[in-house]
């Protein structure tokens, strides 16, 4: 399964990229310098890793039974997003690189919070986030221009306060520009994302700077910008599919294999659809064309929209090579109160009233995951 392809850049063009070390607090578009990043837990790995892990996980969907769930969960008139991904911790903080897809803005602390079709969500679920070992958000979604402008400089403020490194949209056009590199364990990894569209809304103002549409011109030209400023390791994130389906649509058919044929991209990552979509293997390296939702609140317990995909990437280096293994844990969303996503497996291995439930959902996924002859490992 070997990747590469060619030598990677060893340096990062001073003021050009932003780096930030994965798990720190710094700025995401902070420019860098000579310095290097201080490390942290899960970048203690070596000064250069030649193995590292990233799991990435499908839409926050921010419905308001979630809300009521983060109320119950919550003490003092506090809202917690925690205990609804407790399941999942363990995968996702063992992760060198956690990735989750923040599908809809964020309000002001207090509100008002909107549902569909026009989300603004409480901004808690930032900081269960992070609570949870995510590292970064792609933000580019038919949702990204809820709450206009405001909601998009918002967002992002709220994911820079907790921590949360951030791609997809943008507050300026100086920061579209940039680009997310993100130091993970001494291997620097870019995170591009991109969507289909806006839902009909159009750029806020008429700054198309604001987020990108998908493109495989555009998302190679900007790969390749990722690798001229130093990225070893290029994520597309695409927003993209067709709701409720697990079937490719087109646009996924056409753009996936293009994008992981170009040697500037190692990895495509997929959501939207709400449901699990199948993964793939290209000469070595993977799509992932729909993840599902890592939360949200469709009220089908029995359909499989409430059932979500959370994969793990483990690229290993030798030489200037990088190869790529992929595997997958299933994940299933309760609807009773209090809510919660469930890491399939798991629970799987408990006595639990929801075995028959359990067992439906991995073998759904299962049977998604694999229909393009992918042979992913199960988690």
């Amino acid at each position: 399964m070997a990747v590469r392809r060619r030598a990677v850049l060893g340096g990062v063009l001073a003021g050009a990229a932003a780096v930030v070390t994965s798990g720190c607090l710094a700025d995401t578009f902070a420019n860098t310098t000579g310095d290097s990043p201080t490390p942290t837990a899960k970048s203690k790995q070596s000064k250069q890793a030649d193995k590292i892990t990233v799991v990435a996980t499908g839409d926050v969907l921010l419905h308001e039974r979630l809300w009521t769930t983060a109320k119950r969960d919550g003490d003092n008139g506090h809202w917690d997003f925690a205990p609804l991904m407790s399941s999942v911790k363990p995968l996702v903080q063992k992760a060198d690189l956690a990735i989750a897809h923040l599908e809809t803005p964020l309000a002001r602390a207090g509100g008002p919070y909107h549902g569909y079709p026009l989300f603004q969500g409480p901004p808690q679920i930032a900081t269960a986030l992070k609570q949870t070992g995510y590292d970064l958000c792609t933000t580019a979604s038919n949702h990204s221009f809820d709450g206009g402008a405001a909601g998009v400089d918002r967002t992002l403020d709220t994911l820079d306060r907790v921590g949360l490194k951030h791609a997809g949209t943008a507050r300026s056009r100086a920061e579209a520009e940039q680009i997310t590199i993100v130091d993970v364990g001494g291997a620097k990894v870019a995170s591009l994302s991109f969507t289909f569209g806006f839902n009909g809304l159009p750029y806020p103002n008429g700054e198309t700077w604001r987020a990108g549409t998908i493109s495989a011109k555009t998302i190679k030209l900007k790969a390749q910008e990722a690798r001229d400023r130093g990225a070893e390791l290029v994520l597309v994130s695409c927003h993209w599919g067709t709701e409720y389906s697990n079937k490719l649509n087109d646009q996924q058919r056409e753009i996936g294999p293009q994008l992981l044929a170009d040697s500037n991209i190692d990895l495509v990552i997929g959501h939207h659809a709400h449901v699990v979509q199948p993964m793939q293997e290209i000469d070595g390296k993977w799509v992932a064309y729909g993840l599902g939702n890592l939360v949200a609140a469709h009220r089908e317990p029995n359909s499989t929209k409430a059932e979500g995909l959370l994969a793990r990437f483990t690229f290993t280096r030798t030489g200037d090579r990088w190869t790529t293994a992929a595997e997958y844990a299933p994940l299933l969303m309760t609807d009773d109160l209090p809510v919660r996503v469930l890491d399939v497996r798991r629970e799987l291995a408990k006595d639990t009233a929801r075995h028959s439930r359990l067992e439906l959902a991995q073998r759904r996924t299962t049977e998604t995951v694999t229909a393009l002859g992918a042979t992913p490992k199960m988690l």
